[in-house]
């Protein structure tokens, strides 16, 4: 038992080292990162006022490796988020504001649906915001070295955001990797894509007008099809090469029309596309589940997929955002 003791405080002593001492190497970047910042344009005042409440979150760190797209099979990630549950709360929510998701879904022609997923899916529609706070979130990722360069670039944009008085700091608390509101918009998607749709001067995306509308216009900019396909479940035949499936949500590869690939399907009868319909395999479990068969399970996905994949750079992100979009649909 003392031997035990002796390494569980030798174990806590090196942990409170190990921490102390990646404070103090932080506390130098921040300087460091103030000078770059002022060197961008962005204000002295501003910086000062903002990068001097910063401060190192291990705690970040620790999400960042692991996520659950990263360690849940498809199918448990999949049903955790597009729950009956889900599907009722998002009924709530249309019900609460149906005027203005309507008008948003006809100005920006993306489907309510859509929209309810993804908020849905990011925030239990506006209940799980988040609560870190985003610029020690920002700084703690942007100071990590795994993607440094990413997330420095989102700081710098935030803080330009904050010097144009665009966003206010004050309710800058969100997710541990930075993003923000009801649709979780980082810093860039904000400067890019965020509306102002109610006309009041400020971009406020924890409130239902201007975060439909700018998760609509994000999506209606990046290419969203109306009424398209999303994805298909299939079952593929053991002769299926290994080399044309995407298990990768970096860039779906091997695009085939689908008359093309559609041997390799067992059963075609419950899907209604046109044979020169461009799609692709993925098969999301393999890389990333231990022992997981090779073809199963399987998809055949479309480019409104790769659209979701833009917002979230994960497989099962984007096969559940579209499962639940078709729970939505005909219920609303």
């Amino acid at each position: 038992m003392k031997k035990n003791n002796f390494f569980l405080l030798s174990f806590f002593c090196f942990y409170i080292f190990s921490v102390d001492a990646l404070s103090s190497e932080f506390d130098k970047w921040v300087i460091d990162f103030k000078n770059k910042a002022i060197g961008e344009g962005i204000s002295q005042e501003t910086v000062n006022k903002v990068m001097s409440k910063a401060i190192f979150l291990p705690k970040v760190i620790e999400y960042d490796r692991f996520q659950p797209e990263f360690y849940e099979d498809t199918k448990t990630y999949i049903n955790k988020r597009s729950s009956n549950l889900k599907h009722l709360n998002g009924k709530i929510i249309y019900k609460k504001n149906s005027k203005l998701i309507n008008n948003v879904e006809n100005k920006f022609n993306v489907e309510k649906e859509l929209l309810l997923a993804l908020m849905g899916i990011e925030t239990n529609f506006g209940k799980y915001l988040g609560k870190m706070d985003i610029i020690s979130s920002l700084s703690t990722l942007s100071f990590d070295k795994r993607r440094s360069k990413f997330f420095s670039n989102e700081l710098l944009t935030l803080l330009k955001l904050i010097d144009e008085k665009i966003i206010d700091p004050k309710i800058l608390y969100g997710s541990w990797a930075g993003a923000f509101g009801n649709f979780q918009f980082m810093p860039s998607t904000i400067r890019d894509y965020a509306i102002d749709y109610n006309n009041n001067k400020f971009i406020e995306l924890k409130k239902p007008e201007d975060s439909f509308a700018s998760a609509a216009n994000y999506l209606n900019q990046i290419g969203w099809k109306k009424n398209d396909h999303c994805f298909y479940k299939v079952k593929l035949s053991k002769d299926t090469p290994l080399n044309i499936l995407n298990t990768s949500a970096k860039k779906i590869k091997n695009k085939m029309k689908f008359k093309d690939y559609k041997k390799y399907i067992i059963d075609i009868s419950d899907i209604n596309i046109s044979d020169e319909t461009i799609i692709a395999f993925i098969t999301p479990d393999k890389d990333i589940i231990p022992e997981n068969q090779t073809l199963n399970p399987a998809y055949i996905v479309f480019d409104n997929y790769e659209i979701i994949l833009q917002w979230n750079r994960s497989l099962r992100f984007a096969l559940a955002v579209c499962t639940l979009k078709e729970k939505f649909q005909n219920d609303l």
